[in-house]
């Protein structure tokens, strides 16, 4: 089974991206990351390796990686990875994007790529709550404990996939580069929510239920915003979703990814 961890230059070999390309077969996934780095999708990369090829890229920045200051913005992000996929040659690509992630996934969505059959969404961010009353919940804000418990369902079982050493050394820098990506308006672009209308790939949103930075309702704000798109809650997960329940999120893939019959009116739930 295929499993490289590749740097691959773009634009003319100015940017150099870090990648993961493992497993063959089946569907490809392209998986986006959040702040919490690459090291998030990991799990979620292995399991669905077993049975399709997964590419993990990490967003410069991100990880140790260069981020030339030229790259500074989310369609910065949308553009290099339209690159990439046309570097790899490969078709038939399902987006997948876990929060900062899920916003580039359906930024990228929206570009009508030929080599982009289908968009998934994990507790994603992007668009606006709707409510003046209502903002997405900035973790920085909170001490390290806060955002544990703002993050996951079981913070005492789960933080520790996100805390190794490695994770620790790179997460500040992680979280400058997101700042600078994805700063003002914080953690989303006013005028998604109403583009989204003009998705024209199947979609597919991911929520897990105890997520206390984006919850619930905005999930379903995300998904009533896409064209029939189908709303899954995740019970028993945070914001990762991927992480917490790792098992049924790599099935709802792979069923999604394989046209199985996941199916609901727009924005109706099958809980």
């Amino acid at each position: 089974m295929r499993n490289h961890e590749l740097q691959v230059s773009l634009f003319s070999g100015t940017l150099p991206i870090k990648l993961q390309d493992r497993g063959e077969g089946g569907p490809t996934f392209l998986l986006l990351h959040g702040g919490a780095g690459p090291s998030s999708m990991a799990e979620l990369a292995e399991g669905l390796a077993k049975a399709a090829r997964v590419l993990v890229p990490t967003h410069p920045g991100f990880a140790g990686t260069v981020r030339p200051e030229r790259i500074a913005r989310v369609d910065d992000l949308v553009l290099t990875y339209l690159a990439l996929l046309d570097i790899l040659d490969v078709s038939d690509v399902v987006l997948v994007g876990n929060s900062f992630g899920g916003w580039l996934a359906a930024e990228m969505a929206l570009r009508g790529s030929r080599r982009v059959a289908s968009v998934a969404l994990l507790n994603a961010v992007g668009i606006d709550t709707g409510s003046q009353a209502r903002a997405i919940v900035d973790p920085t804000s909170v001490p390290p404990e806060g955002r544990l418990a703002l993050s996951f369902h079981d913070p005492a079982r789960f933080a520790a996939r996100l805390a190794s050493s490695e994770s620790a050394k790179h997460m500040p820098d992680n979280q400058r580069a997101l700042r600078v990506y994805a700063g003002e308006p914080f953690m989303h672009d006013p005028t998604l929510h109403a583009r989204l209308g003009q998705l024209s790939v199947a979609s597919l949103v991911v929520w897990g239920e105890s997520d206390r930075i984006v919850d619930l309702e905005y999930g379903r704000r995300y998904a009533a915003s896409m064209p029939g798109s189908v709303f899954k809650p995740v019970s028993g997960a945070g914001h990762f979703p991927q992480i917490e329940r790792a098992d049924e999120v790599i099935q709802l893939l792979t069923a999604f990814a394989r046209s199985a019959p996941i199916t609901s009116s727009p924005a109706k739930s099958s809980e």
